[in-house]
């Protein structure tokens, strides 16, 4: 199994594959958590719900981007890259936390696009550090 993974365009799809799949749980799981749904303010054209999301989305391959270049297993990769997502929520959830004159969920429905960019920025942030921690 090992030799076979060791092709680099085996190697590629499968990492492709196991981030694909998470970013669909992960993506579910924010879904879950927020007042919102995601895609249903999306298609309406709520533009903060497109960046809070969009943050996520790259937040997540980000995660996972760190998480490929410094394991040599899949296991590995994944275990690294859904602790980093553990890690992203934790931030999505101190974001909400210590902004208590007002809701991110409720703002972010809204369409308060200052808070949908400061929301995106926020996961983009967050995953370039939770990254170079990867080891």
């Amino acid at each position: 199994m090992d030799n076979w993974l060791a092709n680099p365009y085996v190697e590629t799809v499968a990492n492709y594959s196991v981030v694909v799949l998470s970013l669909i749980v992960f993506l579910a799981i924010f879904e879950v958590v927020t007042k919102y749904k995601n895609w249903e303010e999306i298609s309406k054209g709520n533009l903060s719900v497109a960046m809070a999301t969009g943050g996520k989305v790259f937040g997540i391959a980000n995660i996972f981007r760190y998480s490929i270049e410094h394991n040599d297993s899949i296991l590995d990769m994944t275990i690294w890259g859904v602790y980093g997502f553990l890690l992203l929520l934790i931030g999505y959830f101190i974001f909400e936390f210590l902004t208590p004159r007002f809701k991110i969920d409720d703002e972010i429905q809204k369409d308060n696009r200052a808070v949908g960019f400061i929301s995106m920025i926020i996961s983009v942030g967050l995953s370039f550090v939770i990254g170079s921690g990867i080891g």
